[in-house]
């Protein structure tokens, strides 16, 4: 279990000053008992969207409105810059997922195979995949950010985010349902947002009006439910609205399916996979499985 090893308010290291504005001091907490935990591998996956690399162990993003930095330069313990000890415990635990046993999850995910073909192929997944963790996201922010994320590549979707979090964001933070509704879809189509506009349109107006509840499908336990509350947006199909449950409402037995996974299942399962059988994990085998195909067969 994740433990503060060091709590201090600390002179801003060169290389994030310019990040956080040209602070002399910000809180930071050191973080130790991490277990396997990758901050490059979690903010690599294409699970988040405000998180850019630093250097080679430093991200910084936005999150809740509040900017962070997560630096690892030893596995297990990582240094969290911004962060009180305060903040780590009612937000950043979560956040991290730093309160989830993955290395129990791992175990079952290879247990769970129907035989050694499948298991050896998990295995390899885990390892390669191993240091994951899937973050927990804001929903709104998830929702919206997913929605811009279809036929799109990594870099237009963090300019298009971007744009809509400086156009109607207030301090960093992202848009509120309102403030996207309001804008119209002229507007959002003028962030170069494309055909996506008018779905991040209605997505907005649909949780504005309360007409989408995103605490009900937080606290919902059938996952079947969930689904299709979302899909009543419009825009939101299958994949998105997988890619929302696991980023943003926790709904770890989502299993996205993008080309990647495609991939790697028609390769690695010609016989078949069974979703089913991972249960609320699925969704971290698909990380892996992402992961796997993406950057060691790719």
């Amino acid at each position: 279990m994740a433990y503060i090893q060091n709590e201090s308010f600390f002179p801003v290291p060169e290389h994030l000053r310019t990040f956080f504005d040209g602070a002399a001091e910000i809180p930071c907490v050191t973080v130790g008992g991490c277990g396997s935990f990758s901050a490059a591998k979690t903010f690599d996956c294409g699970q988040a969207f405000r998180f850019d690399p630093v250097n080679d162990v430093t991200f910084a993003g936005t999150a809740f409105g509040c900017r962070i930095a997560v630096e690892q330069t030893v596995p297990g313990t990582i240094h969290l810059y911004n962060v009180s000890r305060e903040q780590f415990e009612l937000r950043w635990r979560h956040y991290l997922a730093l309160d989830e046993d993955y290395d129990a999850i791992d175990r079952f995910l290879i247990d769970a195979m129907p035989n050694e073909r499948d298991r050896a192929v998990m295995t390899a997944a885990v390892e390669a995949g191993r240091g994951i963790r899937i973050l927990r996201q804001d929903p709104f922010e998830t929702l919206i950010s997913f929605i811009v994320s279809q036929n799109n590549n990594i870099p237009r979707i963090k300019k298009i985010i971007r744009a809509l979090c400086e156009t109607y964001g207030e301090n960093g933070s992202f848009p509120t349902p309102e403030a996207l509704a309001d804008a119209g879809v002229d507007n959002l189509f003028a962030l170069r947002t494309g055909f996506r506009a008018k779905y991040i349109h209605d997505a907005a107006c649909r949780v504005a009006s309360g007409e989408i509840n995103l605490d009900e499908i937080l606290s919902c336990d059938d996952y079947n439910v969930c689904d299709a509350a979302l899909r009543t947006i419009r825009g939101v199909g299958p994949k998105v609205s997988a890619c929302v449950l696991l980023y943003g409402f926790g709904k770890t037995e989502a299993f996205p399916v993008d080309v990647w996974i495609k991939k790697s299942l028609e390769r690695h399962f010609p016989d078949g996979f069974d979703v089913k059988s991972l249960g609320k994990y699925a969704g971290i085998a698909q990380q892996y499985l992402f992961y796997y195909e993406r950057y060691i067969n790719g």
